[in-house]
């Protein structure tokens, strides 16, 4: 398990914001992915102790690449990022094994409370 952050967002910006929030406080971003297959295969190959993960996306959404995760790893820890308005997707996130959630637009400490929370 490496202590690196694993961000899937298919919005390039968007992982750039969460980058920057991220190494300004401290955190090693070791990954990037732009959808949930992906997510996946990146997650099967750094073994991330974090992932940071977009609902709505192509090819695979957030949803089911939280559930793939799971099965390969059930220990993955994964936050996710929506939109506002997606509170059924968060909480069907949450059940498929999700540790938490972050609203976009990103407001740094909130993203940070996360983080700690879920890998302090």
């Amino acid at each position: 398990m490496s202590k690196g952050i694993l961000l899937v967002d298919d919005a390039a910006f968007m992982r750039m914001m969460i980058k920057d929030i991220l190494t300004k406080n401290g955190y090693e971003v070791v990954g990037e992915a732009e959808n949930g297959l992906k997510a996946i295969e990146k997650y099967k190959e750094l073994r991330p102790a974090l992932t940071m993960m977009d609902i709505t996306m192509p090819e695979l959404d957030g949803i089911q690449a939280v559930k793939e995760i799971k099965k390969f790893d059930p220990n993955a820890n994964i936050i996710m990022c929506s939109a506002m308005g997606q509170q059924t997707m968060v909480i069907e996130a949450i059940q498929s094994g999700a540790k938490d959630f972050i609203v976009k637009p990103f407001q740094a400490d909130r993203v940070l409370e996360a983080v700690k929370k879920v890998i302090g």
